[in-house]
């Protein structure tokens, strides 16, 4: 690696050219990083919704060319000047939000929104000078979300590269830098179900199926799935759901089924479906009076609007939002790693499948046609 730092770097890259569009594997330029920068080689990444959601660019302004990718794992390549906490050789994952230790948002307990680096969707350069570092034949290629771990390498604020365990297995613990820590920490840091609780999880896909296994691990006896993909069902107990509900087996709200089956209602419930509004209100509606909690993760398209009676946050029912399952991103994520490493979380329940870079538009394909949970890509292959 030492003969490559401050030079440009050329590799393979998966390039979004245009929304909806099969991603095209071509050989980029990666410019060495730049002030508080870090260049990362990516061994493995693995493929979330949100970049299928915005590859298919709704809900956004569309930004192309650009390479998407955010979950993922590698190890530091080199680093730019003012770099102190990062050397080249650590293993790392790289973040789509960050931590710069200074603002307000970072001295306080409370918040994990990064006044400097939490996430931007829109922006597709980098924060020190406005430009990209991806490149082909000299015309920029953008970046996604600050990471774009579809490349071999890529460049990322070091306010947004988590340190890990040396020993940690890249293949396994990169999906630990978004959906898992994300739905997980959704449930043990805000829903916060007590022993013997009921929650409800709207969406059965690897941030769902966390939050169960967060809610599982808190110490709730009755965990309701609700999905309207019935495939999923089959290994959601694996992750401590006790019972499943398909709305499109009932004539009435979803809201109204849970009510019933719970003599009033959850204590508990979580909504990580993606990015349906309906489901989210239904989610809010179908909490206990007097001590219910509803717990939205998923992101909303831009003009959505969130109705509901405001007799029902007069009856007591709290609504709370969440970003990252309120882990501070450099702080918290290292001691997720841990977990891992401890034997007391298991990420490989959560992997479906493995394909190569060649092959990254299957990944595509399994998430879509509802097949996989997380897909592992080896950048490497």
């Amino acid at each position: 690696m030492s003969s490559s730092v401050g030079q440009t770097i050329r590799c393979k890259a998966a390039v979004a050219w245009e929304a909806g569009r099969p991603l095209v594997i071509e050989e980029v330029d990666v410019a060495p990083p730049q002030e508080m920068e870090v260049r990362i080689k990516i061994h493995f990444t693995s493929l979330c919704h949100s970049d299928v959601y915005f590859w298919e660019a709704k809900g956004q302004q569309p930004l192309f060319p650009r390479i998407l990718g955010h979950e993922a794992g590698g190890v530091v390549e080199s680093v730019g000047e003012g770099v102190t906490s990062l050397k080249p050789g650590d293993k790392v994952l790289p973040l789509f939000t960050g931590e710069c230790g200074e603002c307000r948002h970072c001295k306080s307990s409370a918040s994990n929104l990064c006044d400097l680096l939490r996430i931007n969707l829109d922006r597709g350069v980098m924060l020190n000078d406005g430009k990209p570092r991806f490149s082909k034949d000299g015309k920029p290629i953008y970046h996604f979300v600050g990471t774009s771990t579809f490349s071999q390498y890529t460049v990322v604020h070091a306010g947004c590269v988590a340190k890990i365990n040396p020993e940690a297995p890249l293949d396994k613990v990169c999906v630990l830098s978004c959906g898992i820590s994300t739905g997980m920490g959704a449930a043990l840091n805000v829903a916060k179900p007590t022993r013997g609780s009921t929650v409800a999880i709207f969406g059965l896909g690897t941030v769902g199926l966390a939050a169960a296994e967060g809610s599982r691990i808190s110490g709730a006896s009755r965990i309701i799935g609700i999905d309207i993909n019935p495939n999923r069902f089959k290994d959601a107990s694996k992750f401590g759901v006790t019972e499943f509900v398909n709305p499109r087996d009932h004539d009435k709200p979803i809201q109204e089924v849970l009510v019933e089956m719970t003599d009033g209602g959850v204590d508990r419930s979580i909504e990580c479906t993606g990015v349906d509004i309906n489901t989210m209100i239904a989610a809010f509606e179908c909490v206990h009076d007097g001590w219910g909690v509803a717990v939205i993760v998923s992101l909303p398209n831009k003009d959505d609007v969130f109705k509901t009676n405001p007799m029902n946050f007069l009856q007591e029912r709290t609504l709370k939002g969440t970003f990252f399952g309120n882990y501070k991103p450099l702080t918290d994520i290292p001691s997720v790693v841990e977990k891992y490493m401890n034997k007391e979380l298991e990420v490989e329940k959560f992997i479906t499948h493995r394909v190569n870079l060649l092959d990254i538009n299957k990944a595509f394909d399994y998430m879509l046609r509802g097949e996989s949970l997380r897909c592992i890509i080896d950048m490497d292959a």
